[in-house]
């Protein structure tokens, strides 16, 4: 998939000004940022082009702040965290852009690492304002976007940029990109995709998109419910949108169209409560309890699913197949998990898996880091999944 430009592409860049478009909305408590996780992700994209000689200028947003600078959505105690992960000096600057901004990225010595303040301090950032993108600009003669977390916004730092300098891909964002192109773009047959989570609504492009392209659909969470409520079964208490059956019937009928097979729960384990150790039974899914609710699927659904895994070559997940947070609803997700990492280190699969949920329950099942592929990028991921294409992605391409 060699549509755009990575840094390999990028040349003799010494001295030169690189505009690096990072993912640092990070958790932050009492001032210190608690996960690294997404800093870590980008750390060999900044090292890199400062080891290259370039003055390195990373751009960001953080949180959603209204109407202008806010203290509490300033980038400058994230600048701190960004110097011990990368083990270097990380300079910042109060602006992103004007007098404060082109002041502080002069100051700044090639090879040296500028943290720039939130873009979204500026309105011209989400409206993707031309004079606000001709303003960061001026800060930079090459554009890296390394940030596929934000690639679904058309904003200024985002996809503004890449019309305006030389535009590359970061070695996170192009790891992401080649990641998600074996899971759906061009995957090694049979694909089997996993998707859970609590509500069909929310995943209705999602899925209509996935049964054209893959070989078998596991849907499993609460949207299993909706599936089998839609198919006649009684899923008493258990969490359902039943005026989504026409959709849930439709999307049954659009894979069966295109020979996608799907996996349903055939039993499942039932509580009167969604607590902690609550008293729970396993039962076939036609004789869920009229005060029960389904909230995970039962051990005859986990092996069914296995066998699956086993028959594919690639495996794309996004959300887990029972109220995970929760003992014991945890263990057909671990289960799953565990079962495909497996296959993956024994490379016989090719397993690409994203979404906030989704990476927790890997992390859960401590599983995450064997995985072929782990995307961060929440909305950016489903999205992709969605098969919709992503401004920030579209503007990198050659």
């Amino acid at each position: 998939m060699a549509a755009f430009k990575t840094l390999d592409d990028i040349g003799d860049i010494r001295g030169k000004r690189v505009l690096v478009r990072v993912d640092l909305n990070v958790p932050v408590a009492d001032g210190k940022v608690t996960d690294l996780t997404r800093i870590e992700r980008v750390a060999p994209t900044i090292l890199e082009l400062s080891d290259k000689g370039a003055k390195v200028v990373l751009l960001a947003h953080f949180g959603r702040p209204k109407g202008g600078p806010d203290p509490e959505f300033s980038l400058e105690p994230i600048a701190r965290a960004v110097s011990d992960v990368v083990g270097r000096p990380v300079g910042f600057a109060k602006d992103c852009i004007g007098e404060v901004a082109e002041g502080a990225v002069f100051g700044t010595p090639s090879e040296g690492i500028l943290l720039l303040e939130n873009t979204r301090f500026h309105k011209g950032e989400e409206k993707n304002d031309p004079a606000f993108v001709e303003a960061l600009a001026k800060n930079g003669d090459f554009y890296v976007n390394d940030a596929f977390s934000a690639a679904h916004r058309a904003h200024a730092s985002t996809e503004g940029l890449a019309h305006k300098l030389p535009a590359y891909a970061g070695r996170t964002m192009q790891a992401e990109l080649e990641a998600l192109e074996k899971g759906l773009g061009n995957p090694e047959k049979p694909v089997i995709a996993i998707v859970g989570g609590a509500k069909v609504s929310t995943k209705i492009d999602l899925l209509m998109n996935l049964v054209k392209k893959v070989d078998a659909l596991v849907i499993g969470g609460g949207m299993a419910n909706t599936f089998l409520a839609a198919r006649g079964t009684n899923v008493g208490k258990s969490l359902a949108e039943h005026d989504l059956a026409g959709t849930a019937k439709q999307i049954m009928i659009e894979a069966a169209g295109a020979g996608c097979a799907i996996i349903l729960p055939t039993d499942g384990v039932v509580a009167k409560e969604f607590k902690a150790g609550a008293a729970n039974e396993t039962v076939p899914v036609e004789k869920v309890p009229a005060d029960g609710m389904i909230l995970d699927v039962g051990p005859k659904t986990i092996e069914a699913v296995n066998q699956w895994i086993d028959r594919a070559k690639t495996l794309v997940w996004n959300g887990p197949l029972g109220a995970f947070e929760i003992e014991p609803f945890d263990r057909a997700t671990v289960a799953a998990a565990r079962h495909a990492a497996k296959r993956t280190q024994d490379g016989r699969l090719i397993s690409v898996a994203g979404g906030g949920d989704t990476v927790a329950a890997l992390n859960q099942a401590g599983v995450a880091d064997d995985f072929s592929y782990v995307s961060t990028a929440g909305g950016a991921f489903l999205e992709w999944m969605e098969g919709k294409e992503l401004p920030g992605v579209v503007a990198l391409k050659a």
